[in-house]
C-alpha cells in the first residue's frame, strides 16, 4: 500500500527531520576528525590507534542496524528510535571523560549503536511516508542536509579542539543528540503500524533477513552502493593522516579542505534530481560508476608515478566524492523499492552493508601509520572497481526491476 499524499508544509518538515536523523551519524564522524593529533597526544597513543575509534564506530553502526531493523518492524518506528538516541547521548558524554584509547574505542562503539537508530529509522520512514516514485528524489534531498556535516562539522570541530580540547566535541555531540530527540518527540509522524505478528526469536528474524538478502534487486544495489560508499569511508578515515601529515596542513586548514571537498558529494547528489527527469536510476548509476572507476584509476596512476601533489589530490577526491554522491541516492532507492512490510529490515541490511564495508576500509587504512597517499588511493580504486563489477553482474539477475523513479507497484514481501 502506497503512502498518502502530504502537503507541501508537511513535506518540508519531514525532509528537515529525516535529514537531521540521517546526518547525526556522519556528524559524529566528521566533527572529531581534526582532533586526531590531540587525542593521540593526550591519551599517549599513535595516530593509527586513534583511527581505531573510527573503526569501532563503523562496526557499531553496522551491527546496530541489524539489531534495530526487526525492532522497527515489530514495535513501530518511534520506540526504538527514542531508545537509540538516549544511548547515543549517554555514550557521547562518556567519550568526553575517556581516560585511555581503549575506553574511547569502546564508548565510540556504544555511541554508534545508539546513533544508528537514527540512520535506519530515517531510511525506513522514507519508505513509509513517501511514494516509491519519489524516493530517489527524497534521498537526494536528505543528502543535501547530510552534506552540512562535512561542511560544518570538521571546521567546527577544529575550532572547538583548538580552543577547549577534543573532549568538548563529544559534549557538543551529546547536545545535538538531545535536540534531535526533542524534534522527533514533537514533530515526527509515523504512519507505520507495528507488526505484532512478527516474532523476535532468532530464527524468524534470520529468515526475514534471508528473504530480503536473496532478492536480486536488493543485493545488487545494496552491494553496489555499499562498495562505492567504502571509497568514501577510506577517504574519511585516511584524510587526517593524508592532509595533515603527508601534505602538512594545520587542523584548521584541514577542516576547510574537508568542507570544500564535500561540495562534490553534495552538489552531484542534488544534480540527481535534474538527471531523474531524463534518465532512470539504473542509467545514472551506470554512468556514475564508470566515471568513479576512471577517476580512481587516474589517481592511482598519478600516485604510483609520484605526481600526485595537493591540488591534484583535491581535484581527484572532489570528482570521486561527486560520483559517490550521485550513486548513493539512486542505489538506496532501487534497493528499498521492492519492500514495504519489511522495509525496516531491508533498511537495516542496506545500512549494515554500507557501514560494515566502511569499517573494513577504515581498518585497512589504520594499518598504515607511515604517511603516504597510496593506502587511501588504493582503497578507493578497489572500491570503484568492485562496485562497477557487482553492478554489471548483479543486474543480470533482476528479472522484473521495481523502478523507484517510475512509481511501479511495490510487491509486499
Amino acid at each position: 500500500m502506497e503512502p498518502q499524499a502530504i502537503s507541501k508544509r508537511q513535506y518540508t518538515t519531514l525532509i528537515l527531520i529525516l535529514g537531521t536523523l540521517t546526518a547525526l551519524v556522519p556528524f559524529s564522524v566528521d566533527m572529531y576528525l581534526p582532533g586526531f593529533p590531540a587525542i593521540a597526544k593526550d591519551l599517549k597513543t599513535t595516530d593509527a590507534r586513534v583511527s581505531l575509534t573510527l573503526t569501532g564506530f563503523f562496526l557499531g553502526i553496522s551491527a546496530g542496524q541489524l539489531l534495530y531493523g526487526p525492532l522497527l518492524d515489530r514495535f513501530g518506528r518511534k520506540p526504538p528510535l527514542y531508545l537509540g538516541l538516549l544511548l547515543y547521548i549517554i555514550a557521547s558524554v562518556g567519550c568526553s571523560f575517556a581516560g585511555n584509547i581503549d575506553m574511547l574505542i569502546l564508548l565510540r562503539l556504544v555511541q554508534a549503536v545508539g546513533g544508528c537508530a537514527a540512520m535506519v529509522t530515517s531510511m525506513s520512514l522514507v519508505r513509509d511516508l513517501f511514494p516509491v516514485k519519489d524516493s530517489a528524489r527524497v534521498f537526494s534531498l536528505l543528502i543535501l542536509i547530510l552534506g552540512a556535516s562535512p561542511m560544518i562539522a570538521p571546521t567546527a570541530g577544529s575550532y572547538i579542539t583548538s580552543a577547549w580540547g577534543w573532549q568538548l566535541v563529544f559534549v557538543v555531540l551529546a547536545v545535538i543528540g538531545a535536540l534531535v530527540l526533542m524534534a522527533c518527540l514533537l514533530w515526527l509522524p509515523s504512519p507505520y503500524r507495528p507488526d505484532t505478528t512478527m516474532s523476535l526469536r532468532p530464527r524468524p528474524i534470520l529468515n526475514g533477513f534471508f528473504q530480503v538478502a536473496t532478492t536480486p534487486q536488493f543485493y545488487t544495489y545494496a552491494l553496489t552502493g555499499a562498495l562505492a560508499f567504502a571509497g568514501l569511508f577510506a577517504y574519511v578515515s585516511g584524510s587526517p593522516l593524508l592532509f595533515m601529515k603527508v601534505f602538512g596542513l594545520s587542523d584548521k586548514v584541514y577542516g576547510w579542505v574537508f568542507a570544500a571537498l564535500s561540495l562534490g558529494f553534495i552538489g552531484m547528489s542534488q544534480m540527481n534530481n535534474v538527471f531523474l527527469r531524463y534518465f532512470s536510476s539504473e542509467q545514472i548509476i551506470r554512468v556514475a560508476l564508470i566515471c568513479y572507476g576512471i577517476t580512481a584509476v587516474l589517481l592511482f596512476g598519478l600516485a604510483e608515478l609520484h605526481w600526485l601533489n595537493l591540488p591534484l589530490t583535491i581535484t581527484g577526491l572532489f570528482l570521486m566524492l561527486g560520483c559517490v554522491g550521485i550513486t548513493n541516492p539512486n542505489a538506496s532507492a532501487m534497493c528499498l523499492a521492492p519492500f514495504s512490510r519489511n522495509a525496516g529490515s531491508a533498511s537495516a541490511m542496506m545500512g549494515a552493508l554500507q557501514m560494515g564495508l566502511g569499517a573494513l576500509a577504515s581498518v585497512v587504512i589504520s594499518m598504515f601509520d607511515k604517511p603516504s597517499v597510496l593506502p587511501v588511493i588504493a582503497s578507493i580504486l578497489v572500491s570503484a572497481l568492485l562496485s562497477l563489477t557487482i553492478f554489471y553482474l548483479g543486474k543480470r539477475k533482476i528479472v522484473a526491476p521495481v523502478a523507484a523513479e517510475k512509481g511501479a507497484v511495490v510487491p509486499v514481501h
